[in-house]
């Protein structure tokens, strides 16, 4: 063109924009500016857009600068679109001051800042908000209701909850596909999955993969796996195509369950929906091998992701963690830093319970105190606990207790749980008590602290102590959690308790345990009485000891697996001593490699070793 006039500029910049071609909107922004031809308010508001859905906010407040000093920055367009801007961008004070500078605001406006506050966590402000919206009389569209019905789930509001259904009714926006759906998803949040079922059969001929999603994630969310499978079988029934979300639910329902079977038929499910690449879907597959046990089969799954994000790397890093990889998991973390993204607080979580299980106390607290000096995140309860359980394992119990005193605020049941069972361990009798009436204190349900300081006397062989404690424990009703374990078997779940259990081949697992304990017996296996904290002569102990729920799940799976195949078997509480000396040893004189998950961590088991070299 031999001239180009504002218009002609402006046509340029927003058709880039809506052709998602953000950084060339950008670019030619800036040769407008600099060829002398003054931008309006259109041209703005698209270079604006182009900041926000690039998240690129340096820019962003660059052109902010430059619309104030034009005076644009008041108007209508401008001034929303600054405002979703900071509010995509995470930034809610400085999109609160642009909405309130804004000498009018129009439903645009109004949704951008409910629909920001809500998808930056701030639930409670995106309510009030949109009590504010009523009170002005702006008008109400279904994306502003979406983003209202969405903030209420979020924030557990039931009450409110109710309100804005009626609200719905009233204005007649329930047949609004988008309004339903946010319906479905608000009550499934709130946990009332009755209300959210019932919502869909109404509304069944409109239901989609969205309101399906919905109730899947509720029911995951609520623990019950088997009416999630359910709602996926009517799903595929009805035709309906499955997405990234609903895969990214089942699968974590799957992996918190440890059903390896199903979670990987739902793996060859993403694979044949071509939806393996999608960063949550191959996350949450990563995340839910590692918690089968299959350690091999996270790392495989993550080395095939062409481009692994922060959420891929932070379910590694978890991974690891839980295997007690910690040299692993800090070489995940510096992976992000080179590649420049940015950690959040689940990073350290991951990291510190990385260094917990694996010793490396200087490295963790390095981590712990780099959190806000130099990544800018504030360590939240969770961290500090993570700081408590690393002091602990690694027998810093005074520094432990101190740092608990100069806390900012009070340490949770897990704090004083991981210091109580390092005082057990360490045999720190005073700080043990101390520890059990504080978790007492905090979680006044929790047996661990009665056990944890029983086991801490028998220890020392004071069992007036034991007895003493357990007569509290009695006159309290405080029921002590019982031990057991469990295995996969040919699609079915085998539990053995270490009391009271029965099981159609119950005859030949005592005769597989008889033969086990020979064998161990012949290897070197030398019982540690000390593991059983009761006052009974050593050949009970010794009994007791054999009939653990752990060795009894080992026992099975040998008879029914076939050679070669790794026994994986899971565990409510922590592996005991004599327990962990013994699986040793079984996979030694077996050939067999035995994978066990107890309460906080896995052991990997081959010829006589353990992962956790003998640190747990």
């Amino acid at each position: 063109m031999p001239q180009r006039n504002l218009v002609s500029w402006t046509a340029m910049i927003s058709g880039f924009s809506q052709n998602s071609e953000f950084s060339k909107a950008i670019s030619t922004f800036c040769l407008m500016w600099v060829s002398g031809e003054s931008p309006n308010q259109f041209a703005f508001s698209s270079v604006i857009q182009a900041c926000s859905l690039l998240k690129s906010v340096q820019f962003g407040k660059q052109i902010h600068c430059l619309a104030v000093k034009v005076g644009f920055s008041y108007e209508l367009f401008v001034g929303s679109n600054l405002a979703d801007m900071y509010s995509k961008c995470e930034l809610m004070f400085e999109a609160c001051m642009v909405f309130e500078e804004m000498p009018s605001k129009d439903e645009v406006s109004w949704n951008s800042m409910i629909d920001g506050y809500a998808k930056n966590g701030y639930y409670e402000e995106a309510l009030v908000a949109f009590r504010k919206m009523l009170i002005e009389d702006v008008a109400i569209d279904q994306y502003l209701l979406c983003s209202a019905l969405c903030a209420c789930g979020s924030f557990k509001a039931y009450n409110i909850a109710r309100c804005l259904h009626t609200f719905v009714l009233k204005l007649g926006f329930e047949p609004h596909v988008s309004v339903s759906n946010a319906l479905i998803d608000m009550y499934c949040k709130l946990g009332d999955m009755d209300s959210g079922s019932r919502l869909l059969e109404i509304d069944s001929i409109g239901a989609n993969i969205v309101s399906y999603t919905s109730l899947i994630d509720g029911y995951v969310e609520c623990d019950q796996i088997e009416k999630a499978l359910n709602v996926f079988v009517k799903l595929k029934r009805q035709k309906i195509e499955p997405n990234e979300f609903t895969f990214s639910s089942l699968i974590k329902a799957c992996a918190n369950h440890a059903a390896l079977e199903q979670g990987s038929q739902f793996h060859a499910l993403v694979l044949k929906y071509k939806l393996d690449q999608d960063p949550f879907v191959s996350s949450t597959i990563v995340d839910m091998y590692g918690k089968c046990g299959l350690l091999d089969h996270s790392i495989q799954v993550f080395e095939t992701i062409s481009k692994p994000n922060e959420y891929a790397l932070n379910s590694l890093m978890g991974v690891f963690a839980h295997h007690g990889l910690g040299h692993e998991a800090i070489d995940m973390f510096n992976r992000m830093v080179i590649q420049n993204m940015k950690p959040n607080a689940v990073t350290f979580i991951n990291l510190l319970n990385a260094c917990s299980h694996s010793g490396l106390l200087k490295e963790g607290l390095s981590y712990f105190n780099s959190m806000e000096e130099v990544y800018g995140i504030k360590p939240r309860s969770e961290h500090y606990s993570c700081v408590i359980d690393l002091l602990g394992r690694t027998g810093r119990l005074e520094q432990a207790e101190i740092f608990i005193k100069e806390m900012p605020f009070e340490p949770n049941a897990y704090a004083w749980c991981s210091l109580l069972a390092a005082c057990r361990k360490y045999g720190d009798k005073e700080r043990g008590k101390l520890a059990a009436e504080s978790l007492k204190r905090v979680d006044p349900e929790n047996s661990g602290a009665h056990v944890l300081l029983s086991n801490i006397y028998a220890k020392e062989q004071q069992w007036e102590d034991v007895r003493s404690v357990r007569k509290t424990m009695k006159d309290g009703n405080v029921k002590k959690l019982p031990g057991y374990s469990w295995v996969d078997i040919d699609n079915k779940v085998h539990v053995f308790g270490a009391e009271d259990w029965c099981h159609p081949q119950k005859k030949e697992i005592d005769l597989k345990l008889d033969s086990l304990l020979g064998k161990i017996i012949e290897a070197g296996y030398v019982p540690d009485v000390d593991s059983v904290p009761l006052d009974m002569d050593e050949d009970m102990k010794v009994k007791v000891l054999h009939r653990h729920s752990e060795r009894m799940a080992i026992a099975y799976a040998l008879i029914c697996l076939p050679v070669g195949k790794p026994v994986i078997v899971k565990k409510n509480i922590r592996v005991c001593v004599d327990c962990h000396s013994a699986i040793k040893l079984i996979s030694k004189v077996e050939g067999r490699k035995i994978i066990l998950r107890d309460n906080s961590r896995f052991h990997h088991f081959v010829d006589g070793s353990c992962s956790c070299n003998d640190f747990w």
